[in-house]
Formats: structure tokens, C-alpha cells, sequence
């Protein structure tokens, strides 16, 4: 099993072949992850996606039972509970619903930071590879210009392989960031969806109950 001073001496080894361009994209992967990790720790304080207990309330709500709404949303640990709750508490009907429109909204801010830098990192990473390739190319054809007659091919793949890693790298930081991104996105698009039937329920009032529909 390969020791820690090997991994070591081997990614030293990669960063040294790899050039600026490398180093680069190792510490734009690092910092991505960091970022990923720290969202999906924030969508789980959040509660995105764990709708039970809302789905609760909607239920006494649907029953007629609007105090009952009132205790499950006190309780609720999701992010938009206090949004539901508030829209039970004012009785003011006019401009109510896009009222808690824009309070949801405002909540809906801090889970989307930090998209458009995975956006950047997605769209750039490869680009960056991209030139870390076109610089090594370059570098490759001058020490083929300098040799000369006395060429040699095994120097000529080695600096077209060395080339070749960085835009390897920037698809490896690519292509996972994207598909993080989209995931997130993903989930607020569905949160946003379940936000605007609970706000219609909250604020559309039913007939025949004395409460709200669903």
C-alpha cells in the first residue's frame, strides 16, 4: 500500500509537471469541494427536500384546523416555516400573497449563493486546461525547433503528454462541478414549486370549512 511521502513525492511530481496551470486548477478543485460540502451541509440545516412536518400542517389546514397549522409551523425546523407561519397570522388579505412572495424569496437568497461561482469554475475550468494544453504544445515544438536534425520522438510525446494533463485536469474539475450545480439547482427549483402551493393554500380560502384548501 502506497505510503503518504509516496502520494506526496507523486502529486509534487504531477504539480511540477502540470506547471502554473495545474496548480491553478488543483486549487480551484480544492476550494470547489469545499464549497459543494458547504452547501450540501447548508441544504441539510435547511431542510430542503424534508417536507413532512409542512405537509402536516397543510393537512389540519385542509381539515379546517388552522391552529393546529399554527403549532406544526411554530416547530417546523425548515427554512421556509415562519414564511407559512406568518401568512396564517396576517389577516390582511390584500397584497398578502405577494407579500410572503417576497419573504420566501429572501430566504430562497442564501441556499443560491455560491451558484455562480460553481457556474465559473464549470464554464472556466476547461478553458484553463485548454491553455495549460497550448502552452505545453509550445513548449513541446520550441525544444523540436531547438534540437533540431537530431530530433527525438520519445522527448517530442512526452511534452505533448505533459500538455495533454492539464486538459485532462480542467474536465476533471468540469465536469463533477457541473453536475453539482445542476443537483442544486435542481432542489431549489422543487422547493420553489412546493413553496408556491403552500402559499396558496395558506392564502386561497376554502368553502364550507371556515378554514383553507388545498
Amino acid at each position: 500500500m502506497p505510503s503518504f511521502s509516496d502520494f506526496y513525492a507523486s502529486a509534487c511530481e504531477a504539480i511540477e509537471t502540470g506547471g502554473p496551470v495545474f496548480v491553478i486548477l488543483l486549487i480551484t478543485s480544492i476550494f470547489t469541494l469545499a464549497l459543494v460540502i458547504y452547501k450540501m451541509l447548508q441544504y441539510t440545516g435547511a431542510r430542503v427536500g424534508r417536507h413532512d412536518r409542512i405537509e402536516e400542517a397543510i393537512a389540519h389546514l385542509d381539515k379546517g384546523d388552522p391552529d393546529g397549522a399554527r403549532e406544526i409551523f411554530a416547530s417546523a425546523r425548515h427554512f421556509l416555516a415562519p414564511v407559512f407561519l406568518l401568512g396564517l397570522n396576517v389577516d390582511d388579505q390584500a397584497g398578502k400573497l405577494s407579500r410572503l412572495e417576497a419573504e420566501a424569496e429572501k430566504r430562497f437568497l442564501p441556499l443560491e449563493k455560491g451558484f455562480r461561482i460553481l457556474d465559473t469554475v464549470a464554464q472556466l475550468a476547461p478553458l484553463l486546461g485548454l491553455l495549460g494544453t497550448v502552452l505545453g504544445m509550445i513548449e513541446a515544438f520550441q525544444a523540436l525547433q531547438t534540437a533540431g536534425s537530431q530530433v527525438d520522438p520519445a522527448l517530442l510525446a512526452g511534452g505533448i503528454w505533459v500538455a495533454l494533463l492539464t486538459t485532462a485536469a480542467g474536465l476533471s474539475v468540469a465536469m463533477p462541478t457541473s453536475i453539482a450545480l445542476s443537483w442544486f439547482e435542481s432542489r431549489i427549483d422543487h422547493e420553489r414549486v412546493f413553496a408556491s402551493h403552500v402559499l396558496t393554500v395558506i392564502t386561497a380560502p376554502a368553502r364550507g370549512n371556515g378554514g383553507h384548501r388545498a
